[in-house]
Protein backbone atom coordinates (compact mmCIF):
# COMPACT_ATOMS: atom_id res chain seq x y z
CA UNK A 1 0.00 0.00 0.00
CA UNK A 2 1.93 3.26 -1.27
CA UNK A 3 1.72 6.58 1.19
CA UNK A 4 -1.61 7.99 -0.84
CA UNK A 5 -3.71 5.18 0.14
CA UNK A 6 -2.29 4.67 3.33
CA UNK A 7 -3.50 8.55 4.10
CA UNK A 8 -6.98 7.56 2.37
CA UNK A 9 -7.56 4.15 4.39
CA UNK A 10 -6.60 6.75 7.52
CA UNK A 11 -8.93 10.04 6.81
CA UNK A 12 -12.17 8.01 6.37
CA UNK A 13 -11.96 6.99 9.88
CA UNK A 14 -13.62 10.55 10.42
CA UNK A 15 -16.49 9.77 8.44
CA UNK A 16 -19.87 8.50 10.58
CA UNK A 17 -23.15 7.68 10.04
CA UNK A 18 -25.59 10.86 8.81
CA UNK A 19 -22.57 12.70 7.88
CA UNK A 20 -22.58 15.04 4.25
CA UNK A 21 -19.42 14.38 2.91
CA UNK A 22 -17.22 16.65 0.23
CA UNK A 23 -15.46 13.74 -1.99
CA UNK A 24 -11.99 15.59 -3.23
CA UNK A 25 -10.31 15.64 -6.93
CA UNK A 26 -6.58 13.63 -8.06
CA UNK A 27 -4.92 10.86 -7.25
CA UNK A 28 -4.85 10.42 -3.66
CA UNK A 29 -8.51 11.64 -3.39
CA UNK A 30 -9.37 8.54 -5.83
CA UNK A 31 -8.38 6.20 -2.86
CA UNK A 32 -10.27 7.89 -0.64
CA UNK A 33 -13.49 7.33 -2.65
CA UNK A 34 -12.68 3.59 -3.18
CA UNK A 35 -12.63 3.00 0.45
CA UNK A 36 -15.66 5.37 1.14
CA UNK A 37 -17.06 3.10 -1.47
CA UNK A 38 -16.14 -0.26 -0.01
CA UNK A 39 -17.85 1.71 3.98
CA UNK A 40 -20.99 2.07 2.04
CA UNK A 41 -20.84 -0.90 0.72
CA UNK A 42 -20.79 -2.04 4.40
CA UNK A 43 -23.71 -0.30 5.19
CA UNK A 44 -22.40 3.01 6.03
CA UNK A 45 -25.33 5.78 5.44
CA UNK A 46 -23.95 8.75 4.56
CA UNK A 47 -24.87 11.93 1.60
CA UNK A 48 -22.09 13.10 -0.89
CA UNK A 49 -20.95 15.74 -3.14
CA UNK A 50 -17.89 15.77 -5.89
CA UNK A 51 -15.57 18.57 -6.61
CA UNK A 52 -15.49 17.28 -10.23
CA UNK A 53 -17.03 15.22 -12.79
CA UNK A 54 -14.30 12.46 -12.78
CA UNK A 55 -14.86 12.28 -9.11
CA UNK A 56 -18.35 11.83 -9.56
CA UNK A 57 -18.46 9.45 -11.70
CA UNK A 58 -15.81 7.44 -9.56
CA UNK A 59 -18.89 7.79 -6.70
CA UNK A 60 -21.48 6.68 -8.83
CA UNK A 61 -19.68 3.23 -9.63
CA UNK A 62 -19.25 3.01 -6.12
CA UNK A 63 -22.94 3.37 -5.23
CA UNK A 64 -22.26 6.71 -2.99
CA UNK A 65 -25.16 7.87 -2.28
CA UNK A 66 -24.86 11.84 -4.48
CA UNK A 67 -26.87 15.01 -3.80
CA UNK A 68 -27.21 18.62 -5.25
CA UNK A 69 -26.13 21.43 -3.47
CA UNK A 70 -29.59 22.55 -3.50
CA UNK A 71 -30.14 19.88 -0.36
CA UNK A 72 -27.73 21.10 1.57
CA UNK A 73 -26.29 24.36 3.92
CA UNK A 74 -22.98 22.74 5.02
CA UNK A 75 -20.29 19.39 4.80
CA UNK A 76 -19.18 17.68 8.07
CA UNK A 77 -16.34 16.63 6.54
CA UNK A 78 -14.42 17.08 3.07
CA UNK A 79 -11.35 14.60 2.06
CA UNK A 80 -9.06 15.78 -0.92
CA UNK A 81 -5.43 16.04 -1.62
CA UNK A 82 -2.82 18.42 -2.11
CA UNK A 83 0.10 19.22 -4.59
CA UNK A 84 2.18 21.02 -1.81
CA UNK A 85 1.45 21.84 2.14
CA UNK A 86 3.71 23.94 4.16
CA UNK A 87 4.05 24.05 8.13
CA UNK A 88 1.48 26.39 8.61
CA UNK A 89 -1.15 24.42 6.91
CA UNK A 90 -1.13 26.55 3.36
CA UNK A 91 -1.46 24.47 0.39
CA UNK A 92 -1.51 24.36 -3.22
CA UNK A 93 -3.87 22.70 -5.15
CA UNK A 94 -5.00 22.54 -8.30
CA UNK A 95 -3.23 19.68 -10.30
CA UNK A 96 -6.24 17.90 -11.68
CA UNK A 97 -7.70 21.15 -12.77
CA UNK A 98 -10.15 21.36 -10.33
CA UNK A 99 -9.42 24.05 -7.68
CA UNK A 100 -13.02 26.06 -7.93
CA UNK A 101 -14.90 22.77 -7.11
CA UNK A 102 -12.30 22.11 -4.24
CA UNK A 103 -12.21 25.53 -2.49
CA UNK A 104 -16.11 25.83 -2.94
CA UNK A 105 -16.24 22.66 -1.42
CA UNK A 106 -13.35 23.46 1.48
CA UNK A 107 -15.28 26.85 2.22
CA UNK A 108 -18.81 24.58 2.82
CA UNK A 109 -17.00 22.31 5.29
CA UNK A 110 -17.16 21.60 8.88
CA UNK A 111 -13.87 19.79 8.91
CA UNK A 112 -11.16 19.90 6.00
CA UNK A 113 -8.98 16.76 5.58
CA UNK A 114 -6.10 17.19 3.61
CA UNK A 115 -4.32 13.53 2.23
CA UNK A 116 -0.84 13.62 1.06
CA UNK A 117 1.78 11.34 0.83
CA UNK A 118 5.38 12.17 2.57
CA UNK A 119 6.85 14.01 -0.97
CA UNK A 120 3.85 16.92 -0.59
CA UNK A 121 5.71 18.18 2.17
CA UNK A 122 6.96 21.37 1.52
CA UNK A 123 8.91 24.23 3.66
CA UNK A 124 7.46 26.94 1.87
CA UNK A 125 4.79 27.03 -1.45
CA UNK A 126 6.01 27.65 -4.83
CA UNK A 127 7.79 24.70 -6.28
CA UNK A 128 4.99 23.58 -8.22
CA UNK A 129 3.07 25.98 -10.30
CA UNK A 130 0.22 27.58 -9.02
CA UNK A 131 -2.78 26.91 -10.41
CA UNK A 132 -4.57 29.71 -11.60
CA UNK A 133 -8.29 29.60 -13.14
CA UNK A 134 -9.20 32.50 -15.53
CA UNK A 135 -11.70 32.80 -18.07
CA UNK A 136 -11.31 32.49 -21.35
CA UNK A 137 -11.80 36.29 -22.62
CA UNK A 138 -8.93 38.02 -22.58
CA UNK A 139 -6.58 35.84 -20.77
CA UNK A 140 -3.69 37.19 -22.10
CA UNK A 141 -3.95 40.05 -20.43
CA UNK A 142 -4.63 37.75 -17.15
CA UNK A 143 -1.60 36.13 -17.98
CA UNK A 144 0.53 40.18 -18.11
CA UNK A 145 -1.21 40.55 -14.94
CA UNK A 146 -0.31 37.61 -13.00
CA UNK A 147 3.29 37.57 -14.23
CA UNK A 148 3.76 41.20 -12.77
CA UNK A 149 3.56 39.40 -9.28
CA UNK A 150 6.73 37.74 -10.09
CA UNK A 151 6.33 34.35 -11.79
CA UNK A 152 6.11 32.63 -15.40
CA UNK A 153 2.47 32.26 -16.59
CA UNK A 154 2.10 28.85 -18.55
CA UNK A 155 -1.60 28.45 -19.82
CA UNK A 156 -2.47 24.57 -19.21
CA UNK A 157 -2.60 22.23 -22.43
CA UNK A 158 -2.87 18.59 -22.62
CA UNK A 159 -0.27 16.01 -23.67
CA UNK A 160 -1.45 16.00 -26.76
CA UNK A 161 -1.32 19.96 -27.77
CA UNK A 162 -5.01 21.02 -27.36
CA UNK A 163 -5.70 23.49 -24.63
CA UNK A 164 -7.16 22.27 -21.06
CA UNK A 165 -10.43 23.47 -20.41
CA UNK A 166 -11.84 23.22 -16.99
CA UNK A 167 -15.59 21.35 -15.68
CA UNK A 168 -16.30 24.98 -15.64
CA UNK A 169 -14.84 25.96 -19.44
CA UNK A 170 -12.19 28.08 -18.31
CA UNK A 171 -8.99 27.65 -18.52
CA UNK A 172 -5.79 27.04 -15.80
CA UNK A 173 -2.85 28.72 -15.92
CA UNK A 174 0.16 27.04 -14.21
CA UNK A 175 2.37 30.14 -12.00
CA UNK A 176 5.36 29.23 -11.63
CA UNK A 177 7.21 31.39 -8.78
CA UNK A 178 10.14 29.43 -8.01
CA UNK A 179 9.18 30.06 -3.99
CA UNK A 180 5.97 32.08 -2.57
CA UNK A 181 7.76 34.12 -0.16
CA UNK A 182 3.90 35.44 1.78
CA UNK A 183 1.18 32.80 0.77
CA UNK A 184 -1.49 35.35 2.25
CA UNK A 185 -0.06 38.52 0.70
CA UNK A 186 -0.16 36.59 -2.28
CA UNK A 187 -3.43 35.66 -1.77
CA UNK A 188 -4.99 39.31 -1.61
CA UNK A 189 -3.22 40.16 -4.31
CA UNK A 190 -4.72 37.45 -6.92
CA UNK A 191 -7.83 38.27 -5.71
CA UNK A 192 -7.65 41.64 -7.13
CA UNK A 193 -6.91 40.95 -10.64
CA UNK A 194 -9.87 40.80 -12.90
CA UNK A 195 -10.32 37.56 -15.17
CA UNK A 196 -9.50 35.33 -12.54
CA UNK A 197 -12.06 32.97 -11.17
CA UNK A 198 -9.96 31.12 -8.65
CA UNK A 199 -6.48 30.40 -7.44
CA UNK A 200 -5.02 27.47 -5.83
CA UNK A 201 -3.84 28.63 -2.42
CA UNK A 202 -5.53 27.42 0.11
CA UNK A 203 -5.02 29.55 3.15
CA UNK A 204 -6.66 28.77 6.27
CA UNK A 205 -9.06 25.95 5.22
CA UNK A 206 -6.84 22.30 5.95
CA UNK A 207 -8.02 21.45 9.91
CA UNK A 208 -6.25 18.31 9.43
CA UNK A 209 -3.33 16.76 7.23
CA UNK A 210 -2.55 13.28 6.80
CA UNK A 211 0.52 12.14 5.85
CA UNK A 212 1.29 8.25 4.49
CA UNK A 213 4.65 7.13 4.14
CA UNK A 214 5.78 4.71 1.90
CA UNK A 215 7.49 2.81 5.29
CA UNK A 216 4.33 2.10 6.49
CA UNK A 217 3.13 4.86 9.11
CA UNK A 218 0.98 7.11 8.81
CA UNK A 219 0.84 10.54 10.99
CA UNK A 220 -1.93 13.17 11.71
CA UNK A 221 -1.44 16.88 12.15
CA UNK A 222 -4.01 18.86 13.65
CA UNK A 223 -4.27 22.71 13.05
CA UNK A 224 -4.96 24.89 15.86
CA UNK A 225 -8.05 26.75 15.86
Amino acid sequence: MNGKQLAAEKAVEWIEDGMVVGLGTGSTAYWAIQAIGRKVAEGLSIRAVATSIPSEELARELNIPLIPWSEITSIDVTIDGADEVDGDYHLVKGGGGALLREKITAYASKCMIVIVDENKLVKQLGAFGLPVEVVPFAWEMTAKHLEKLGCKAIRRSHSDGGVFITDNGNYIMDCHFGSIQDAPELEQKLQHIPGIVEHGLFIGLADRVIIGYEHGTVKVRERSS
